[in-house]
């Protein structure tokens, strides 16, 4: 089926995925929870595959679809059920919330139609986050749900030998609700999910859990607009990103995120020092916690569900960076070390993390904590300044953790190959097994343009090492603001790189996708094999290049080989022929010259005949090609 724009002035893309279409599936428990996926239907009478679906309702032709609206408040009646949230008096929007800082909101974007006047937070003394309630043996109903999203093929996993190489990890057979509980409450798991955020359809990251993908998104203060990252959002989640990051800058953060948010079924993380930043003039010197923490009240009541905190960058940290060939290249982290300098003062962050704690426990939000001195080439890999943050890192983790608060570890960056797996060891150990969220790694500096490939490649390695989400990256890294079509190059990339490590990992049932392409790829479904790729749409384009004719889409050859040189066409005249003489395959390696009437003794003439032949080579001076007087 075609895209379809939805009817609204922000448009997005809507409609089935080709070749599938939406199913949600009732969960085992007969609880009533039902939980979205994506069912590929095939041809030649072979089952529909069903395949993880993070696309939301974009791609129900039975939704209705209406941005100024918001989505459905999937999780409202399970957060409300618990009895241990209040609604409160939403925070009043202030002009420098827009980076707007005086009282006249011109240049500004219509603000959200339905923002809620009332939203959610802990009652007094309660703790409402998913850790908690884990910890209390309280298995949720978002952890139900993941169970299910999780076994998705698993029951097929009698056909399956399971291999692979985890490196550690506990991957079980099957993902029971109880198991999401258990990795929740000791941390190697997370489900962000601000109760603010009642949208959203529950994912687990961990890295005994599929590998997710977040894809990147926000304006810029000289680029792009509401309506572009609004649709860059519901594109990226059409086509697998699990999360999405708002890392907005200038003007109209506030409207923008609340655009986002409300229109977002997977979890939304941002970094909220950038907001903080421009409610001071861009000043890193002027921030106060102060301005932080009421920009993180902000963020929070809007239901944004990870923070990035860069609270590992401490004052002692800032000269290991000095003699760096790339210095701070994170924008936080720069951020904050400007401000330690200035200051000659500890990092605000740092000093007052409990307190943050405090309002992550309030909502449910997860701790994303960034990696503010990752390197940023190559020759800074795994350097004093990158590991003395993730030490700090690990002991704020468990900080945390005392407040029974979800924290994921942010990791680099720029990092040859062969120093990728130091990365994720010491990541491990320090940070008590919590999920490992990096950026890439870039694996070489000289690919401006295709970063997202280098990054790719770092990607699906430290994802097999046991990174639970990679960050993906465009071709648009280092060189400007990715549009609509680098959005879905990097999503597609990353999804390529996960799923690789998936199945390097040895996750039950991994390979099903993968078999079922190969087979139509060997039977000549050609439609069938489009349709189970990661894109189908490019997929069918490249093939419809050169053979554009519908006929082609039966043919048994493409445009690589032509029909008389395609292998598995070959192949499969072998196979059939074989199968016609009650023979096996192997038998047919003699020709009938040499009067074999059975299949051993075809095989036992096909044998003497290559000794014969090993023997002419010798014989002939070991020469590959002869003159023509020379050959019979």
């Amino acid at each position: 089926m075609a895209d379809l724009p939805a009817k609204t002035e922000i448009g997005v893309t809507t409609g089935p995925i080709r070749g599938s279409k939406k199913v949600h599936v009732a969960a085992h428990s007969g609880s009533g929870i039902r939980v979205a996926m994506r069912e590929i239907a095939l041809e030649g009478g072979e089952a529909p595959i069903r395949v993880y679906d993070t696309s939301g309702p974009y791609t129900d032709p039975e939704a209705l679809i209406d941005i100024k609206t918001g989505l459905n408040e999937l999780r409202s009646p399970w957060i409300r059920a618990r009895g241990d949230v209040e609604e409160v008096t939403q925070r009043e929007v202030k002009p420098e919330d827009n980076g707007q800082l005086g009282p006249d909101r011109s240049g500004g974007v219509a603000p959200f139609p339905n923002v809620r006047r009332k939203v959610l937070r802990a009652k007094p003394g309660a703790n409402v986050s998913q850790m908690h309630y884990a910890r209390q043996g309280i298995i949720t109903p978002e952890m139900e749900y993941v169970a299910e999203r999780e076994n998705l093929g698993r029951e097929r996993l009698k056909e399956y030998k399971r291999d692979g190489e985890s490196f550690g990890a506990s991957i079980p057979d099957y993902v029971t609700p109880e198991f999401v509980r258990d990795e929740i409450a000791r941390g190697r798991a997370i489900i962000p999910n601000n109760i603010n955020h009642p949208e959203s359809e529950p994912m687990a990251i961990g890295r005994n859990f599929l590998v997710k993908v977040n894809a990147n998104i926000g304006n810029s203060a000289v680029a792009s607009d509401v309506a572009n990252e609004v649709d860059k959002m519901v594109w990226s989640i059409r086509w697998g990103a699990d999360t999405v990051m708002d890392l907005s800058t200038g003007r109209n953060i506030h409207d923008t995120r609340e655009w986002i948010i409300r229109n977002s079924p997977v979890p939304i993380g941002t970094v909220p020092i950038y907001q903080a930043l421009e409610k001071v003039g861009g000043v890193a010197e002027d921030l106060t916690w102060e301005i932080f923490r009421d920009t993180l009240i902000e963020q929070a009541e809007q239901g944004v569900d990870y923070f990035t905190i860069h609270a590992g960058v401490r004052l002692p940290y800032v000269p290991m960076a000095a003699k760096r060939v790339t210095g701070i290249v994170s924008r936080g982290g720069s951020i904050m070390a400007k401000w330690c300098l200035a200051h000659h003062k500890e990092s605000f962050l740092y000093e007052h993390f409990d307190d943050i704690t405090e309002i992550m426990k309030a909502y449910d939000i997860a701790y994303s904590l960034g990696d503010g001195l990752r390197p940023g080439s190559i020759a800074d890999a795994n350097d004093e300044a990158q590991f003395s943050e993730l030490y700090t890192l690990g002991e704020l983790t468990h900080r945390a953790w005392k407040s029974d608060v979800q924290v994921m570890i942010e990791g680099p960056g720029h990092v040859p190959m062969h120093k990728i797996k130091e990365n994720m060891e010491k990541q491990l150990a320090v940070c008590g097994e919590a999920p490992f969220y990096t950026l890439g790694p870039l694996t070489t500096d000289i690919a401006p343009g295709y970063d997202h490939i280098t990054s790719g490649i770092g990607a699906a390695q430290i994802g097999w090492y046991g990174t639970a989400m990679l960050c993906y990256v465009t071709p648009k890294e280092h060189l400007g603001l990715p549009d609509r079509d680098d959005v879905k190059v990097g999503v597609i990339t990353y999804k390529l790189a996960a799923h690789a490590a998936d199945l390097a990992k040895g996750h039950p049932a991994a390979q099903v996708r993968d078999d079922a392409l190969s087979k139509a790829r060997f039977e000549f479904r050609w439609r069938d094999q489009f349709n189970l790729s990661l894109d189908p749409d490019t997929a069918e384009e490249y093939h419809d290049q050169t053979l554009p004719a519908e006929g082609a889409k039966t043919a048994h050859f493409c445009s690589m080989c032509g029909p008389k040189f395609c292998s598995m066409k070959i192949s499969q005249e072998v196979r059939d022929f074989a199968s016609k003489q009650n023979q096996s395959a192997e038998g047919f390696l003699a020709s009938e010259k040499l009067g074999a009437d059975t299949a051993a003794a075809s095989k036992a003439a096909a044998e003497e005949g290559m000794r014969e032949m090993a023997k002419v080579y010798k014989d002939k001076g070991d020469r590959l090609y002869l003159p023509e007087d020379e050959v019979g």
